[in-house]
């Protein structure tokens, strides 16, 4: 509230502005409050070259978030802080050790002492420089054969498959520490060190091209390793390859790598700058591109434009106490940002003037930075919470869970993406088949590499490469793989072989194939070119092509058919279950886990799955998934159970569930007593498993339901669930779709620079108002050259029949 400042009760430490105060005093009582108001002082220049202030208010409460540097030598800061009593608003100007008891002043000097969070998250302020560890230098590794395969890492003491750390001595894989949030491991590579004090471990997952991160139980702290890739080429992880070639130069020194970049980011044009409402660059907040790039597509979407911004007054008045928690809010305040047009304004005339006598010919941006939004939409995530490059199709994917579980009105926005799979499942020794259904928001295509058309072009280069290696020249100009995009389409539709596929015909284990159909067509198609994947030497690869992405796409010959004359359906039986003598010695199939886990399900909900119903292939373990999808512990993960127990875990696999659902009571009554409702408090921890913390959130965040003498259970279900593909199927009628004809045309795309997607750059192009405009971050300017053929993501629209 730039008028009013920030109010923070001094009870909960929760911040508002001045409308929402009264309202927080009524409800809860709190009496105390600190008020904070922060004057801006610019230097405007003055007659004889001084600076002369200019005094305007900051913005405190919902924090506009523009692109402005206040931190440059053209502001300064005028803080002003008042302790305020209500109700009759008794204001004391701070400090004031005289009226104020020694608890109150000491409680107001550390929280006016505390350091922001967005500058705790700001990179180049908080990240401390990481030290060489002492033992990099004199490591001993012991050549004892062992080598690390790329993926279906599990601890070798308590098989956790998360937070794993290879020792860099003996090469044990090893879970880490808990964390307080139940997420983490046993701690089995800690104890590994005081059993044997190999000092040094390399996170797995965390290997890129470029880095590690390194943990040195000694020094009890994060380190760097100088001799990372020589340590992990020692288990057979090629890092150096990548990092540096053989002739002394980077990747980034490489023409093709390099010649990527310009092409995507249409760099050596002189790109005309955009501005106006839906024209609004947004800043990088350290290797936050990838957020930036698929907010710009969402709301380019006319749905969430209504849904977000169309209702942000209503949104807004109905905010909860706390809109910084609040997903509806943050969203409308994006939206708002991005599409008012009142951060995206061409320059005056008089601040060219002054950038000329600046000598600052760089053009200023516009803009908006996403901070708070990115805090609060990465919150409890642990990849996108971080500051590192993260994959844009997996936080498209993560942005609509949160719209699911987050309604707002009668219309969700999400429903355009949504879309129904049929799957048809054959045996191929009795021909007989099954037919079903899931919900998905992206199509993935593959890359139909060997549809390649310029074949001779590819072995020619491939063979100039490897000269140039060997002489230690500089590598020739890339040479690209043209897909075509029907080629991709067709390797989409032809039939899988489904492993240790278990027919209920047979009652055995036999050979299966699938094809997938779509039995209904979203009215916004998003399509996935499948880029990226692991080479066997450990190196992350990307499949640097070119695709012939179509303007206009017809997939209508895709739509489902269900059974056809002829066709006979596998019976209904459920697979035996199948119960070790050791339950803990039951390995998991991975490879059946990973195939569950790629159509959109939760990975642990997958592993459980697979665990239950015996390793008998993802076909049987589909069909758990789709008859317990709708358990509060769906997501959970897997807790394997007691030898006593299994029979009773086993029953539960095909549809018995526990009647014992209530939180505890202990909770129930500490909810009570600040004044809620039983049936609220019930209904709180319930839809948050019985998390304390989070169940007050979700109160707060749901006040029409405080004055309801009955629990809403839809409401509950829907917080309940974890993912979006689940929560799609929950309701009676079934999933909302939005089905029609199989007809789109491209109205945009993101695009990736790098060699994976834990590093690089992402740009998004959208076509508006007829024209293709590229969103480079704050940079926003009419396309030129729109590199169609190069996307990673594409969004494609129905065209009206």
């Amino acid at each position: 509230d730039s008028e009013g400042g920030l109010y923070v009760c001094m009870n909960t430490f929760l911040g508002f502005g001045r409308e929402h105060i009264e309202r927080h005093y009524r409800k809860t009582g709190q009496c105390v409050y600190l008020h904070l108001k922060r004057h801006v002082i610019e230097k405007v220049p003055g007659a004889s070259g001084g600076a002369l202030p200019k005094r305007r208010n900051a913005k405190l409460f919902l924090d506009v978030e523009t692109n402005s540097d206040l931190n440059s030598d053209d502001f300064e800061y005028e803080d002003e802080a008042k302790l305020v009593i209500f109700p009759d608003h008794y204001e004391i100007s701070l400090p004031n050790i005289e009226e104020l008891p020694a608890l109150v002043t000491i409680a107001c000097d550390a929280f006016l002492s505390a350091k922001s969070p967005y500058r705790k998250q700001d990179p180049d302020s908080w990240e401390e420089e990481l030290q060489a560890s002492k033992h990099a230098k004199t490591l001993v590794q012991l050549d004892n054969g062992v080598r690390i395969p790329p993926s279906g890492w599990k601890c070798s003491k308590c098989d956790l498959r998360e937070n794993l750390w290879l020792n860099l001595t003996d090469g044990s894989v090893l879970c880490g520490k808990w964390f307080f949030d139940g997420s983490g491991g046993n701690g089995h590579a800690m104890e590994h060190y005081k059993e044997t004090g190999y000092p040094l471990a390399v996170k797995l997952g965390t290997i890129t091209p470029d880095r590690a991160d390194v943990y040195s139980f000694d020094e009890e702290e994060p380190v760097l390793d100088p001799h990372i890739a020589k340590h992990l080429a020692h288990f057979g992880i090629d890092m150096l390859q990548m990092q540096v070639t053989e002739n002394g130069l980077t990747d980034n020194d490489i023409k093709p790598r390099v010649s990527e970049w310009e092409v995507i980011q249409e760099a050596g044009m002189k790109l005309k700058p955009m501005y106006g409402p839906g024209y609004t660059g947004m800043k990088n907040l350290g290797n936050s591109c990838y957020l930036n790039a698929v907010m710009q597509a969402i709301f380019s979407i006319p749905e969430f434009q209504r849904a977000y911004v169309g209702n942000l007054p209503r949104i807004f008045d109905y905010s909860p106490l706390d809109p910084t928690q609040d997903f509806n809010t943050q969203m409308a305040k994006l939206g708002h940002g991005l599409l008012s047009g009142q951060y995206s304004k061409p320059p005056m005339k008089s601040e060219l003037i002054e950038q000329v006598m600046k000598e600052e010919h760089k053009l200023q941006h516009n803009g908006i930075s996403p901070r708070m939004f990115k805090a609060f939409i990465s919150k409890g995530h642990p990849e996108f919470s971080s500051n590192r490059q993260q994959d844009a199709q997996e936080f498209f994917l993560h942005l609509i869970n949160l719209v699911e579980r987050n309604p707002v009105g009668s219309e969700n926005p999400s429903d355009v993406f949504r879309f129904l799979v049929e799957e048809r499942t054959q045996c191929c020794q009795s021909r007989k088949v099954r037919y079903t259904e899931r919900v998905d928001y992206i199509m993935q295509l593959p890359v139909a590499m060997e549809a390649a058309t310029n074949k001779d072009e590819l072995i020619a280069y491939e063979l100039k490469r490897r000269e140039a290696e060997a002489a230690r020249r500089p590598p020739p100009e890339l040479v690209r793989a043209k897909i075509p995009f029907s080629a991709c389409l067709q390797a989409f539709s032809e039939p899988n072989n489904v492993e240790d596929f278990w027919s209920s015909a047979l009652q055995a284990k036999s050979a299966g194939v699938k094809t997938s159909r779509f039995a209904s067509f979203p009215e916004y198609l998003v399509v996935q070119i499948k880029k990226f994947t692991f080479g066997l030497d450990w190196i992350p690869k990307k499949l640097d092509v070119s695709v012939d992405m179509p303007d206009f796409l017809d997939i209508s010959h895709l739509r489902a058919r269900g059974l056809q004359p002829g066709e006979e359906e596998l019976p209904d039986i459920a697979p035996p279950i199948i119960i070790p003598d050791d339950p803990k010695a039951l390995d998991i199939d991975e490879s059946s886990v990973m195939q569950l886990a790629e159509m959109g399900f939760p990975l642990e909900a997958c592993r459980k799955a697979v665990y239950y119903t015996g390793n008998l292939g993802a076909e049987v373990a589909f069909n758990w998934i789709i008859a317990h999808m709708e358990e509060p512990d769906f997501a959970e993960p897997l807790v394997i159970p007691a030898f006593g127990e299994v029979a009773s875990s086993g029953a539960a696999a095909f549809g018995a569930v526990g009647l014992d659902n209530q939180p505890p009571e202990e909770m129930v009554a500490i909810i009570i007593s600040m004044g809620f409702q039983r049936n609220l408090a019930i209904q709180a921890l319930k839809a948050t498993n019985n998390n304390l913390e989070r169940a007050l959130e979700w109160i707060f965040s749901h006040p029409e339901l405080e004055e309801e003498s009955e629990p809403v259970l839809d409401m509950m279900n829907m917080e309940n669930n974890a993912n979006a593909n689940i929560l799609a199927e929950t309701g009676s009628e079934g999933p909302r779709i939005k089905d029609g004809s199989g007809r789109y045309e491209l109205f945009g795309f993101i695009s990736h620079m790098g060699t994976s997607t834990m590093s690089g750059h992402y740009v998004c192009h959208l076509k508006k108002e007829g024209r293709w405009v590229i969103y480079n971050d704050l940079r926003v300017c009419a396309s030129e050259r729109p590199p169609k053929d190069l996307g990673y993501i594409y969004f494609y629209h129905r065209i009206p029949s």
